[in-house]
């Protein structure tokens, strides 16, 4: 039907505006703990973004999608990560790190507006295809989470592209000499990947450490912000708003003002199913820290070259696009749990792999396989997790959907803020426990909604109403 393919059409469209914003985020923030590094500012700048975006969750989601409707909410809130970019012709203490902040209380309401815009739309799309089946909607969710995040992830391609290609065109070679004498080759050994410790004399003294000049950086800023300004006028000139597909389902913040909204992200935590999704919902956001600033400078920046971050980044990019598509296909065929458990196995081994292996200056192809298979599944949890945040709390979703980013950048402030005081190897072993526990919790869900499934709930209510001019 048309209104079906209308709405592919917001998907994509949404896809496409995130897909080039975040080329620019990505793009500068994998460059931040080499190109900033002094004082480890540019960690502590991304520590800022994920610290104010705990504030932002609990806060602002539902104040503002209330407000604004969720077209909008992703529309000014793509405005408030261009600071971030601005600061970088100027990267100073109080030009970085208030800008930071701008991201993250920018971040909460994006990120909310967009799972929740995502979720009301694949129902509808499921009720005008006459299927009123409550599994087949979950699906459908799943579905255009995997569409959604197959554009968002090639961000990392475009973006770590863009980046690598203009430093190494502007430095007028392949990237920063790479250590060619046995000597040199050993010291990348013994003082990178798992053995890297920040802020070591070793480390501090590695000549592919070094950051790329300063104009070069102004050049990478002024095409980022462009990308921001285009992301940010397709959501407003193409994206429909909800109110075409939203009436009587109104989320449960509506009415609520002040520190009554607060409540309503905070009661969710009263709901089991939402503690149980915490312990993997701090692991997506520590795992994905770990690649922004701890992947980049332990093994790529230190053994390979700050320039070539952005190669390696691109293999992560495009295999996680890889496992969020993936990650709806397989689950309509054999359920979430095969999928998350495949998953679990293949983020094991990434981890010991990177923990006992022993980096060396030629070792180009085993950093890009490294990022290529952290890629994958990175894709899988965002898929997995977003979309049953969704499927589990219908009507909630401002609620649930907060709470995700909540947790999710409350593990990625943590490993942001440690960062600098942690060797790698200890890093490395915190994730896989972590991860094991979230596991735990996400595999309880999974047979209490087994069980739950025999007395089948009450259907979501849902209407599709004309669009208010």
């Amino acid at each position: 039907p048309h209104e079906n393919l209308r709405i592919i059409k917001n998907v994509i469209i949404l896809g496409f505006a995130f897909m080039v914003h975040f080329t620019a985020f990505h793009g500068t923030s994998n460059l931040q703990s080499s190109v900033n590094s002094d004082a480890s500012l540019g960690t502590f700048t991304l520590a800022a973004i994920y610290g104010s975006l705990i504030l932002s969750n609990i806060f602002l989601p539902a104040a503002v999608i209330r407000w604004l409707g969720c077209k909008w909410t992703i529309a000014i809130s793509f405005v408030a990560y261009m600071p971030f970019i601005a600061s970088q012709f100027y990267p100073k203490a109080y030009t970085l790190l208030p800008a930071g902040l701008a991201v993250g209380f920018g971040g909460g309401p994006l990120w909310c507006a967009k799972c929740t815009y995502l979720t009301i739309v694949a129902e509808a799309f499921t009720r005008i295809g006459g299927r009123r089946d409550g599994q087949k909607s979950d699906v459908a969710v799943v579905r255009f989470f995997g569409l959604f995040f197959v554009f968002y992830q090639m961000a990392q391609v475009w973006g770590n592209l863009i980046s690598s290609s203009v430093l190494t065109h502007l430095t007028g070679s392949s990237g920063e000499s790479s250590p060619t004498n046995s000597s040199n080759m050993r010291d990348v050994s013994a003082i990178c990947g798992s053995n890297f410790c920040p802020g070591t004399v070793a480390a501090t003294e590695n000549a592919n450490l070094r950051p790329p000049e300063p104009r070069h950086i102004h050049i990478l800023s002024g095409i980022f912000l462009a990308c921001m300004v285009t992301a940010c006028l397709a959501v407003t000139f193409g994206v429909d708003p909800l109110t075409r597909y939203e009436k009587k389902r109104r989320s449960n913040a509506a009415g609520l003002s002040g520190f009554k909204l607060l409540a309503v992200t905070l009661r969710q935590l009263k709901e089991r199913y939402q503690l149980l999704l915490l312990p993997i919902t701090a692991f997506i956001g520590a795992e994905q820290a770990f690649v922004a600033v701890d992947f980049t400078a332990s093994f790529v920046a230190c053994g390979w070259g700050i320039s070539r971050i952005g190669y390696a980044m691109i293999f992560f990019g495009v295999a996680n696009a890889i496992g969020s598509a993936l990650a709806g296909a397989l689950t309509k065929i054999t359920g979430r749990l095969p999928v998350m458990l495949g998953n679990l196995v293949l983020h094991s081994c990434v981890i010991f792999w990177m923990q006992f292996w022993r980096p060396e200056a030629s070792s180009g192809l085993i950093y890009c396989s490294m990022a290529a298979l952290w890629g994958l599944a990175d894709g899988v949890w965002l898929v997995q997790v977003n979309a049953l945040s969704g499927i589990l709390f219908p009507g909630k979703e401002e609620a649930a959907f907060s709470n995700f980013r909540l947790w999710e950048a409350t593990g990625s402030v943590v490993t942001y803020s440690l960062s600098p005081y942690l060797c790698t190897s200890t890093k490395l072993y915190i994730l896989f426990v972590l991860m094991i526990v979230g596991m735990m919790g996400f595999s309880t869900i999974e047979v209490m909604e087994k069980r739950q499934k025999k007395n089948p709930p009450n259907e979501k209510s849902f209407e599709l109403v004309a669009a208010n001019e």
